[in-house]
């Protein structure tokens, strides 16, 4: 004769939500738009020697088109600096393609290309340009991620510096350490009701003995 007995591989735990990784930070891990901030320094590749590390910082907007790729927009406030010949203040508008391969992830590398409006202070003088960068994202929590990134810049003109010499345009480089806050969730969690069948009360293993 055989008797049948049921038996769990763990306590069967009633909760009003089942609180798996991307059911926290949802089905696409990332919202579908961001705000971001940035502070880090900026260096030319211009025509003078003693290129000088100076301050940059950038405030923008992303939104996702899809799970890996955006568009984002930007405000850039930087100083292009020469070692005893000159500090001059500039800013930019950019807008950029990213894409971020492992958006399903907490952390995840990313690479932008673009084009942009660049100004001196005041307006003074405008020149368009195009940028490139690449850095990696970890997220902190569901709404903020950490990100490092460098990019480079090549201007349309050879007069960014304040001299024209040789055939090559003016350039430069900017590196920072910012923060993306995310908003508007592309997934959200999933609810289970109290009594609802789980995988561990509703498929329980199963001993038999005689």
């Amino acid at each position: 004769m055989f008797f049948v007995q049921k038996t769990y591989s763990q306590e069967e735990i009633n909760r009003s939500t089942i609180e798996t990784f991307n059911e926290v930070y949802g089905l696409e891990v990332r919202g579908k738009n961001a705000f971001s901030i940035a502070a880090g320094a900026t260096i030319p590749n211009g025509d003078y020697a003693d290129a000088l590390y100076e301050v940059y910082m950038h405030i923008g907007y992303k939104r996702f088109l899809g799970p890996h790729i955006n568009i984002n927009v930007g405000y850039n406030k930087y100083n292009i600096a020469f070692k005893d010949i000159s500090n001059q203040g500039f800013m930019s508008f950019d807008a950029n393609l990213e894409v971020v391969p492992f958006s399903k992830s907490i952390f995840s590398p990313f690479v932008y290309v673009g084009g942009g409006l660049n100004a001196s202070n005041y307006f003074l003088r405008t020149d368009s340009k195009i940028q490139g960068g690449a850095g990696f994202e970890i997220l902190i929590s569901p709404l903020v991620g950490v990100k490092l990134f460098g990019e480079y810049n090549m201007l349309f003109t050879d007069e960014l510096d304040g001299r024209v010499y040789g055939a090559s345009d003016d350039a430069f480089w900017r590196a920072a350490i910012g923060l993306n806050f995310y908003f508007g969730k592309r997934g959200r969690k999933r609810s289970v009701k109290k009594n609802e069948p789980t995988v561990i009360n509703s498929n329980p293993i199963i001993h038999a003995k005689n």
